[in-house]
Formats: C-alpha cells, sequence, structure tokens
C-alpha cells in the first residue's frame, strides 16, 4: 500500500475541503507538542516515508545502487515495494504518453517546415567560395607588408645595438684616454717617438707637475684626486664588462690598457697610502706634529681607505699597512733574544696645543668595563675610538700585563701600547668605511640591511686589519721566535703564567677591535689557530695530574684509618682526608687552573672524591681479630636494637667485657668518629667550593652537555658521589651506638642483685635514693661525647649527634632495664612456689601469693628502691636531650614501677 495525502481522499459533498478532518487534524497535533513539552509522556518520530518519484535521491543518482535503495526502503515489505515501483512504473509511462501526445503536433509540423531547405542551404554556399578566395589574397598581401615592416624594424634595431655598442665603446675609449690622462700615462701613439715622456709617464702620478691644465698633484690633493680617479676606473670596468659581454674585440685589445691604468692607480694608491702611514704614525721632521697636519693626515688616510674599498683592494691596504708600519715594530720588538733584553719604552705621540683642542683631542674616559669571563659571550661592539692615548694601555685587562715583572708581560704591554696608539684609528677608519661602502638602504629592504652587511663582511669583502695585519704578524713572530719558550710545557709553572698573559694580550687586543665581526675573523684566522694549537694543553694536564694525585697515592696506599683530631670545625681527622681536600683545592687553584682544561678538572676532582670512598670501604673493613671481637655485638642487637617486638624476651645475657674486647671497641669508635668527621666535613668543603668556585668556572657549552657536566647536571653528579660518602655515616652511627649500648647495659647488671642486698641486709632502713650504680649507666655515653670533662673520642659529634644517639642508647637501655625485671618477676615467683603453702595477699610482681611481715617489708624496700632507681636513669637520660615523653621503652619501664607502687599503696 501506498500512502496517500487527505488532497487523494474522497472529497464528500458537505466538506469539499475536509476542512473540519484539518481543524481535528491541528488540534491533536498541538495537543501532542504541549504534553511534551509538560513532560507527561515522551515520543518518538516515526521514520520519514520518501515515495518514489522523480525527486527520490535514489533514482536520480548517476551510478543507481540497488542495495543503498533497499536499504532505505527497509520498512516496506517486498509485496509493497513491488506495487510501489508497480506504480511508479505506469506513472511513468502515462507521463511518457502525455508527453508524446503535447508534442506530436509540433514534431509533424517540423518535417513540413523543412521541405525545399536543401535548395535554399545551396544558394546561400554559392558565394562563400568567392568570399573566402579574397580573404586569402586579402591575408597574403597583408603578410608580405608585415615581412616588410619587421625587417626594417629588426634592421633598426640591429643598428640601435650598433650604435649603442658604438657609444659604449667610445665611451670605453674616452675613460681609458681620461683616465691616462689622469695619472700621465703615455698613449700608445706616444710610446715610440717620446723616450722622455714616457719615463715621465712611468714615474707616480702624485710625483710629477705637468703645467698643462691638469689638476695640482700636491700632497694634499692627492688622496683625493685618486679617489676620482678610482670612480672613473669603476665606470671603466662596467663598459669594459659590458662590451666584452658582446664578444667585442675592441674591449680584448684595450685589455692591455686597462691593466696598466689598474697597476697605475695600484702603485700610486699604494705610495700615498704608505706615505700618509708614515706621516701619522712616525710624524715629521723632529716628530712634532701640529693638529692641522694630523687631520690633515686623518682625512688623506679616509680618502685612500675609501679608495681601496671601492677598488675592492682591501688586501693591498693591508699589505701596504703590514710592510710600512707592523713588519718593522714587530722586527724591533719580537725576536728570539727579546725576553732577555731591556723593553724599550713606547713613546706616544705630541699632544695636541691646548689653544687647538677639537673633538679628537678632548675625549672623556671610558667607564670600567666587565672582567674578562673565559667562556662567555662578546660583551662590547665598538670600542671608544677617541679615547686618549698614552704610556698606559686603555684596555681593562692591560693591567695584568703592566703590573706583571715577567718579561713576556713587557714585551706584550709594549706591543699593545704600540697597537693603541699607532693603529686604533687606522682600524676605526676602514671599519666605518667598509660598513659605509655596503650600507645601501632601500625602502623595502631597511630590515635586513645588517644581515646583508654581515653577510658581505663574511665573505671577505671588507678590510680586516685586526686578523690580517695586527694578530698575522705578532701571532707569526711569537710562534717563530719565542715559540720555544712560551710554548714550553715542561714547565708548568711557567707555560701557566704564558699562557695567562697570552690571553690577557689576546683579550686587550680583542677590545681595541672596532667591532664584534672584527673580533670573530681574528679567531678564525689560521694563524690564530695555529697559535691555539702550540699550547700543549693535555701535557700540561698530565704533569699537573701527576704533581695532585702523587702525594694523594701515598696516603691512600696505607689501607687504615689513623685519626689526629684537631677538634676545629672543618677540619679532617685523618691526613687521607686532608690530603684528599688539598688535591682538590689544588685543581681549582689560580696557580693551577686554566679555563680550557676546566672539564678535565672537573673529571678529576670526582674521580678524587670516588678514590677517598673507595679507600674508606677497604679501611674499614674490619682485620679478623676485630671481627672475631665484634662479633658478640650481633647478640646485643637482639634487644639492643628498637625495632624488636617488646613482646620477645632476649634469651641471652651478656657477661661483662673484657679487656681485649674494650680495647678493641675503643679502637672501632676513634676510627668511627674520625671517618663521620672527615665525611662531614669533606661534604661541607666540597659543596662550598662549588658554590663559591667550580659552578662560575664551568662552562654553559653544548659539549659539556654531553658530557653530564653542565650546570645542574654537574651538580647532580657531585651530589651522587657526595651521598656515596655519606652513607657511610649511618652504618658507623650503629656501630658506635651498638658499643656504648652493651657498655651501658653492663654497668646495669647490678639491677639484678637489689632483692638479695635488701634480703641480706641487717639494717634494713628504707630507701630515700636511687641506688649507686644507676649515675654510672650512661657513663659511657658521657665519657664518649665529653660531658664529664675529660676528651672522649666523640667530642667532634656532640653537637650534631649527641641528642639522636642518646635517644637510641636510652631506648636500648631500658628496654634491658624491663628485661631484667620481667627476670627478677620470674626469680621471686620461682622461690615463693618453693615455700610451703604460705600464701599473702599480695606479691611483689601482683602474685596472689602471701608471706611473712618481714618478707613484705622487704619487698617494700625493693619496690622503693625501683622507683627511685627509675626516676634517677630518667633524669640522667633527660639532662642528656632525651625527650622522655616520646620514648616508648622508658614509657613501659615507668608503667611497669608505678603499677608496682600503685599496689604498694592498695596493699
Amino acid at each position: 500500500m501506498t500512502g496517500r495525502s487527505p488532497a487523494n481522499l474522497p472529497q464528500t459533498s458537505d466538506d469539499p475541503f475536509q476542512l473540519d478532518r484539518l481543524a481535528e487534524e491541528l488540534v491533536t497535533r498541538e495537543a501532542a507538542v504541549s504534553a511534551r513539552q509538560d513532560g507527561e509522556f515522551d515520543t518518538h518520530d516515526l521514520p520519514d516515508f520518501v515515495s518514489l518519484s522523480h525527486d527520490n535521491p535514489f533514482l536520480t543518482s548517476p551510478d543507481f545502487n540497488v542495495e543503498e535503495f533497499l536499504l532505505s526502503r527497509s520498512n516496506t515489505s517486498l509485496s509493497d515495494l513491488r506495487m510501489e515501483l508497480r506504480e511508479y512504473l505506469a506513472q511513468l509511462k502515462e507521463e511518457l504518453v502525455k508527453l508524446i501526445n503535447d508534442d506530436y503536433e509540433a514534431f509533424i509540423s517540423l518535417s513540413t517546415d523543412l521541405r525545399d531547405e536543401g535548395d535554399r542551404l545551396a544558394r546561400l554556399k554559392s558565394p562563400l567560395g568567392d568570399l573566402k578566395s579574397q580573404i586569402l589574397q586579402s591575408r597574403s598581401e597583408l603578410q608580405v607588408i608585415q615581412n616588410a615592416i619587421q625587417e626594417k624594424l629588426e634592421k633598426r634595431a640591429v643598428l640601435r645595438e650598433e650604435k649603442a655598442l658604438l657609444h659604449l665603446l667610445l665611451k670605453l675609449s674616452e675613460s681609458v684616454t681620461r683616465l691616462e690622462s689622469l695619472l700621465l700615462i703615455a698613449p700608445p701613439e706616444n710610446e715610440a717617438t717620446a723616450s722622455l715622456g714616457a719615463n715621465i709617464a712611468r714615474m707616480p702620478s702624485h710625483l710629477t707637475n705637468i703645467e698643462d691644465g691638469a689638476e695640482d698633484r700636491s700632497r694634499g690633493n692627492r688622496a683625493k684626486h685618486l679617489g676620482r680617479v678610482a670612480a672613473e676606473y669603476t665606470q671603466l670596468l662596467y663598459h669594459a664588462s659590458k662590451a666584452r659581454a658582446q664578444k667585442c674585440v675592441f674591449a680584448d685589445e684595450m685589455q692591455w690598457r686597462i691593466d696598466r691604468i689598474q697597476s697605475t692607480i695600484s702603485s700610486d694608491l699604494d705610495d700615498v697610502f704608505g706615505t700618509t702611514l708614515l706621516a701619522l704614525t712616525g710624524g715629521w721632521g723632529d716628530g712634532k706634529v701640529t693638529e692641522v697636519e694630523k687631520n690633515k693626515s686623518i682625512s688623506d688616510l679616509t680618502e685612500c681607505l675609501r679608495t681601496y674599498d671601492i677598488l675592492g683592494l682591501w688586501r693591498d691596504a693591508e699589505d701596504v699597512l703590514k710592510k710600512e708600519v707592523v713588519r718593522k715594530f714587530v722586527k724591533k720588538t719580537i725576536y728570539p733574544g727579546a725576553l732577555a733584553a731591556p723593553p724599550s719604552p713606547i713613546v706616544p705621540h705630541t699632544p695636541f696645543p691646548a689653544s687647538k683642542a677639537t673633538s679628537l683631542s678632548v675625549a672623556t674616559p671610558m667607564p670600567p668595563r666587565t672582567p674578562y669571563t673565559p667562556f662567555s659571550a662578546f660583551v662590547f661592539t665598538t670600542r671608544n675610538p677617541s679615547y686618549p692615548s698614552g704610556s698606559s694601555s686603555a684596555s681593562p685587562y692591560a693591567h695584568l700585563l703592566e703590573d706583571s715583572d715577567e718579561p713576556l708581560a713587557k714585551l706584550y704591554s709594549q706591543a699593545l701600547r704600540f697597537v693603541e696608539r699607532d693603529l686604533s684609528t687606522i682600524m676605526d677608519i676602514a671599519e666605518k668605511v667598509s660598513v659605509r661602502s655596503l650600507h645601501r638602504p632601500r625602502p623595502d629592504k631597511e630590515v635586513t640591511i645588517h644581515a646583508s652587511i654581515r653577510e658581505c663582511l663574511s665573505d671577505g669583502k671588507g678590510f680586516e686589519i685586526m686578523a690580517n695585519v695586527i694578530w698575522e704578524e705578532f701571532g707569526r713572530a711569537i710562534m717563530d721566535e719565542l715559540g720555544g719558550t712560551v710554548f714550553a710545557s715542561g714547565r708548568p709553572n711557567e707555560f701557566r703564567k704564558h699562557r695567562e698573559l697570552s690571553q690577557a694580550f689576546i683579550r686587550s687586543l680583542e677590545f681595541l677591535a672596532p667591532s664584534a665581526h672584527a673580533i670573530e675573523t681574528m679567531r678564525r684566522h689560521p694563524v690564530y689557530l695555529a697559535f691555539e694549537q702550540r699550547w700543549q694543553l693535555p701535557v700540561y694536564f698530565q704533569i699537573r695530574w701527576k704533581e695532585i694525585i702523587g702525594t694523594l697515592e701515598e696516603l691512600l696506599a696505607v689501607a687504615r684509618v689513623e685519626p689526629s683530631f684537631a677538634h676545629d670545625k672543618n677540619t679532617f681527622a685523618t691526613p687521607q682526608a686532608n690530603a684528599v681536600w688539598v688535591a682538590i683545592t689544588g685543581c681549582w687553584s689560580a696557580e693551577v687552573f686554566i679555563p680550557e682544561l676546566c672539564h678535565k678538572f672537573w673529571r678529576l676532582t670526582l674521580q678524587i672524591l670516588s678514590w677517598y670512598k673507595t679507600w674508606l670501604d677497604q679501611a674499614l673493613s674490619k682485620p679478623d681479630v676485630i671481627s672475631k671481637a665484634s662479633a658478640g655485638l650481633a647478640s646485643e642487637r637482639a634487644f639492643a636494637n628498637p625495632s624488636q617486638s617488646r613482646s620477645s624476651t632476649p634469651s641471652l645475657t651478656p657477661e661483662p667485657s673484657s679487656a681485649e674486647t674494650t680495647a678493641v671497641d675503643d679502637s672501632i669508635l676513634r676510627q668511627n668518629v674520625a671517618v663521620i668527621v672527615d665525611v662531614k666535613a669533606m661534604r661541607t668543603n666540597v659543596l662550598t667550593i662549588w658554590r663559591e668556585e667550580i659552578s662560575l668556572m664551568l662552562p654553559n657549552a653544548p659539549d659539556f652537555a654531553e658530557d653530564e657536566t653542565d650546570g645542574t647536571m654537574a651538580q647532580e653528579a657531585l651530589n651522587r658521589v657526595l651521598s656515596n660518602l655519606t652513607s657511610l655515616i649511618p652504618s658507623l652511627s650503629n656501630e658506635i651506638i651498638t658499643i656504648l649500648t652493651r657498655r651501658c647495659c653492663d654497668a646495669l647488671l647490678p639491677v639484678r642483685s637489689i632483692p638479695s642486698q635488701f634480703r641480706a641486709m641487717s639494717q634494713k632502713p628504707s630507701p630515700t635514693a636511687p641506688s649507686y650504680f644507676i649515675s654510672s649507666v650512661l657513663r659511657p655515653l658521657k665519657s664518649f661525647f665529653g660531658i664529664d670533662g675529660g676528651g672522649g673520642p666523640g667530642v667532634p659529634l656532640r653537637e650534631e649527634f649527641l641528642t639522636p644517639y642518646a635517644t637510641e642508647i636510652f631506648d636500648n637501655v631500658a628496654q634491658r632495664y624491663v628485661y631484667y625485671l620481667t627476670a627478677m618477676k620470674k626469680t621471686e615467683e620461682s622461690l615463693r612456689r618453693l615455700k610451703r603453702g604460705k600464701k599473702t595477699g599480695f606479691s611483689l610482681f601482683g602474685s596472689a601469693n602471701t608471706a611473712k611481715d618481714d618478707d613484705g617489708k622487704d619487698e617494700e624496700r625493693i619496690r622503693l628502691q625501683m622507683v627511685h632507681d627509675v626516676d634517677a636513669f630518667g633524669k640522667d637520660g633527660e639532662s642528656l636531650g632525651v625527650a622522655l615523653a616520646n620514648s616508648e621503652s622508658y614509657k613501659a619501664l615507668n608503667d611497669m614501677v608505678q603499677a608496682l607502687e600503685a599496689a604498694l599503696d592498695s596493699s
């Protein structure tokens, strides 16, 4: 069956639109909605029924899937589905027939309307052939015209290119001619006939003075003249490169003249630059330089450096500076016997007159810089160029050289003052020229300008005076002339001093560097790398290792503890511990430590602590005699261990110690105390030196992270080693407590004879004081800590270990006290059972037996004596810091005695 809408239902004549039925359905629907909102009942939506129609998605899909269609009709039986499909097929046939019937008239008329259309199309096609031929003819004529025009345009383009090439060649020829005239080079056509002119042409342009209209070549205009020549030369190179790119033969023929111009410019520029350097660094005449001449020399120097930078001849300028200034000083200063000869002073330039002070002569001193840290990054980028030069260097590291009396320090100071006096200004000007030539900001690339400058400088474009001139000459001279003395690692003290002075010299040079890039370039220079490799640091470390470990190995070879107490805080009780501490401090002392060997000294420190732990393990292993004498301690721990169950009663009763056992115990006590004192002092001192020195010296470098020695990892490694040492303290303390407990329990033995003493007395007064032996029960503990006025072995441990030791020993002795009282109870009960049928209403330990009047008085006196003894024992322990309220053993002992007293009062 198929669902039909209300419109398909049969209509009645009374209600053709079925309004009543629709109204009833609306009321029913609203009631259902309101009931659902009120929560009266839950409704479930019935599955939607999609009738078969042209809009059904399964029927309109390009790929009809039978399974999906059947699943969508899963709520319809097969018979109903068959009926739906047949009804839908009948509907389709009906629509198809209707469609044919509606369009049949038009279909029939179409064939009638197309009659005689073929002849009409043939008539329309006949003139198309003529039109096509005319169009093709016009097209061919236009193509001929187009080809002619294109040919003329190509000829004009060739002519234009040839014209541009001719203009380029004319510019090239004019530039060559102009440069030859500016440089006073004879043209080619005059070389064969004018020998004198040729000789004049071969002279440097700045040394000739031809009155032919050329501009003045006086000393004041040489640098500017060469600057203009360099600008013209760059244009010449540009024109020559363009002509050569077009494979012009004329450019190749002019190449020899271009090379001659380049050679002439280079030679003239080198000569002017060298003259200017000599004028700036050495002065003229008597050496006095006026302010005007100084400023003129600086201006000429700047112009020469700018010209070198324009031409890209940075290395040529550096060669001139090395040859004219640096190399002469190096040869006079650094030679094989320089360390034995007295140093010659570096006289500063004559100061400018006070009346002519300018920005170059008036300067404000720089503030002091942060001291050098070996592993820190660059903390400066530019030196103050206006710092006044003098006899002492402005570098904050130079005082390490000036305050030393070493010949090498004086040589370094002399070289440093020379660099600061004669080369600092040159380096600053060269750096400014290099940066300014690369600083070409664009509106769209201002953000990356500094990156581009650094990239160009890293490619070798620019002056590198600090690396290629100063350090290359000084470093190579030191290695070649003084290498056998400076780098002699066989003498470690001199080696470390020489390295310290050399590092101070390098840091002083880095302070004078114009920028951080200059420092980076110097550190990448092959001479610098070779200089650093000459320091045989592994050899130095091996020598220091033997010095540090030698004495320590001799002491650690003795596998026994021989204490020698000093009773001072943080001092060591054994010579081995003191030697270990001396070795650790020796690794980080200023006379031994080198920053580059930091990781090796750190590993050596950890190894020394590990060796000390191994020695302690060997020294604390007892010989056979001591082991046999200490075997009796195991029985004591059966009752001395506080963790033992209270209900259990020891079955062994120790006997008083013999003289041999006492001597062995005294030796063990002294040995254990010495080890505990040394371990605690070692831990305190090592953590102090870690916090104050080692942690500041360890670098935060990536290679240290791999070795687990950077920052927190290094501290964790140190804590592990120290934990291995301090792990010995609990076992040593337990051994000390065991020995002292046994001695205290030996003093408690007379408590077992109290009943027999009272019964044997002829006169039996009531007890009013504790027994004589109570004061001696804890006396071994007092003697150990020196509380009774003597010097006991545990005096160094009194401050920290008195309370915990006393608490544990007191608990152990109290347990033994309870054991003795329990044994006395059993003995008394056995004696009463032997008596003949006489019983009393109360006994000493709560028995139901009765005794005679004398026995009752004896029991009363024994109870009172026990009360006095336990009270005195508790007060004695409290004087040692024992908290009686927290002692379970004493509480059990006191409860037992108090119960006896209460029973006595009730009887």
